[in-house]
């Protein structure tokens, strides 16, 4: 029921420890009040609320920066405040994507080809200067074929990946951005990338998150707020929230809780 799928019943003021579940879930970039809103849900949890996804992987696991735990996974790329680290890296591969650490959709990512005339005036935006870390992976041309997004539940895959296909005029693989969504079964690489990422995924609390994958390489981890689910539900007739609140009362149950409020 897509009209009618809640009802608000009485109002309730207690401790957030007396439910079972919370599900947190916002659009970056967050500010200092999302990682205030950590702290008190890592407190909730200690006496026992199930937070999906946990607190301190909200905090810890950034979708840019967390790819580097995965070395055999990733494109070569660069963390760095420095214009210059940056030209070395831009000269060394010949074209390169730079991107914010606090972006999404697309936002503010750049494709650089060595001798653009622009590349100064992007790294001093990007970098403010020298004052702000910023994410160079080398270009990765299957992007033409899509921007795949694959969904984990509990480190374990969905069977489709949702294919992000740039517009004719841009080169990002953005849904907001009018790039074309199409499912497609699971590669092996997709696979293969799945069992290094999703087991410390799992292991760290993090129920729901999503890949982002480009031809053979992983390029974000995300688990603040992943999309995918309804193009993939409508393409494939499957109901991956489902699997996913499957797996929140799967982690309930195993607590032995008697009573679920969600």
């Amino acid at each position: 029921d897509t009209e009618r799928w809640f009802e608000l019943g009485s109002a309730w003021n207690g401790g957030l420890e007396e439910l079972d579940a919370l599900l947190m879930r916002k659009d970056p970039p967050f500010d200092m009040e999302y990682i205030y809103t950590t702290y008190i849900l890592e407190l909730a949890e200690n006496r026992g609320l199930l937070v999906v996804n946990r607190p301190a992987s909200l905090r810890d696991i950034n979708e840019k920066a967390y790819t580097a735990w995965f070395p055999d996974c990733t494109p070569p790329s660069l963390v760095t405040r420095s214009r210059g680290a940056l030209l070395d890296f831009l000269k060394e591969h010949g074209k390169v994507v730079l991107k914010p650490f606090d972006g999404m959709g697309g936002k503010s990512i750049f494709v650089v080809t060595a001798g653009d005339l622009n590349t100064n005036v992007i790294i001093e935006t990007l970098t403010d200067d020298g004052k702000r870390f910023t994410l160079a992976q080398r270009y990765i041309p299957e992007i033409a074929q899509g921007d795949k997004r694959v969904l984990l539940i509990d480190g374990e895959p969905i069977e489709y990946a949702l294919a992000r296909i740039p517009a004719p005029d841009d080169s990002r693989g953005n849904l907001v951005m009018g790039a074309r969504g199409e499912g497609r079964p699971l590669t092996a690489r997709d696979r293969w990338l799945c069992e290094q990422v999703g087991p410390t995924l799992a292991a760290k609390g993090v129920l729901f998150a999503g890949l982002d994958i480009i031809g053979d390489y992983l390029t974000e981890i995300n688990v603040t707020s992943p999309t995918g689910i309804r193009e993939l539900d409508r393409q494939f007739n499957i109901d991956i929230a489902a699997k996913l609140i499957a797996a929140i009362d799967g982690k309930l149950t195993s607590r032995d809780r008697k009573t679920h409020r969600l």
